[in-house]
């Protein structure tokens, strides 16, 4: 049960930080992907990819550091 746990707050962390590495990217011109998106060169999207990511990162250390 811990297992499946840890398992899945892992995996759901590591989906939010890579969907706020790309907001990131986005925002900072870096990943103009696609074109017609409306975050490109928008910096307040810097600044949420960037807590989005540490929410992810968060996420899967709390599941490998307490979930044993």
């Amino acid at each position: 049960m811990l297992a499946r746990a840890r398992l899945l707050l892992t995996s759901v962390g590591l989906v939010l930080a890579l969907i706020g590495l790309v907001w990131a990217g986005q925002g900072s011109g870096f990943f103009p992907y696609p074109a017609s998106s409306f975050m490109i060169n928008q910096s307040p999207w810097i600044a949420y990819g960037a807590l989005t990511t540490i929410v992810g990162l968060g996420l899967v250390w709390t599941a490998q550091r307490f979930l044993r």
